[in-house]
């Protein structure tokens, strides 16, 4: 029974020819290409289910291709992990704030790559379990649609990135609950995924900002983490 497939937008022919190598021989269905231009056409008529995407491409860049993925609502829920030698905390949390689902950062081992597409897979289908007839959440005037991916703020609806909405949804569905940054991270991407403090705070303040007034929602815990707020104005 034929696998997933995973576009690979690799500009390095040896490291496209690796990662294709290994991900066809555990099955899945390949489709490589070389820039972010040949993978926008790629995907025309075919998604894929998931994307390994490097950051440093000629023409359209790793970041601009995530962008424009994401704001694309056939597209926007397709998993990207950024494979890059750009491990800077600065790239990390571009990457992040854009709704990337994971970082690998070169040289990496075959082994760990194999790991995390395999992760973020499992999680993409655990996460198309939601049906869209269920329940949507509401509280002081947020409403949170899992099944569609969709926020509206006094009835007026908010663009979040893929991991602010999950961010929400966690914080939103557990109100007075307080979490650590790290269980945040565990439990909208998966446990060890490796990123930093800074980068869950960049999340946050993305947050905040696009509720506006119900920015405050979301309360910070200083020396432990974030809540949200189970009664407005506590």
């Amino acid at each position: 029974m034929a696998k997933e497939n995973i576009l690979v937008v690799e500009d390095e022919e040896d490291i496209l020819a690796l990662v294709h190598y290994n991900l066809a021989k555990e099955g899945y269905t390949v489709t490589p290409v070389t820039s972010g231009e040949e993978g926008l056409r790629a995907m025309a008529g075919k998604y894929p289910d998931l994307i390994l995407l490097d950051l440093m491409l000629p023409g359209i860049d790793g970041l601009e291709f995530c962008r424009r993925m994401k704001k694309d609502a056939d597209t926007a829920a397709i998993p990207i992990i950024m494979v890059t030698a750009r491990g800077e905390e600065s790239d990390v949390v571009a990457g992040l704030e854009m709704g990337a689902d994971d970082y690998v950062v070169k040289p990496f081992s075959t082994k760990v790559l194999l790991a995390r597409v395999k992760n973020v897979l499992r999680r993409r289908e655990r996460d198309s379990g939601v049906s869209p007839n269920d329940d949507s959440l509401s509280i002081h005037g947020i409403v949170i649609h899992p099944g569609r991916n969709e926020v509206l703020v006094d009835g007026s609806p908010v663009d979040l990135t893929f991991t602010e909405f999950r961010v929400l949804h966690f914080l939103a569905s557990r109100p007075g609950w307080v979490f650590t940054r790290y269980q945040i991270v565990n439990a909208v991407r998966g446990d060890d995924y490796a990123v930093t403090d800074r980068a869950v705070d960049v999340q946050i303040v993305g947050l905040r900002k696009k509720l506006g007034r119900h920015g405050e929602c979301i309360e910070t815990v200083r020396g432990v983490g974030y809540r949200f707020k189970d009664q407005v104005g506590s």
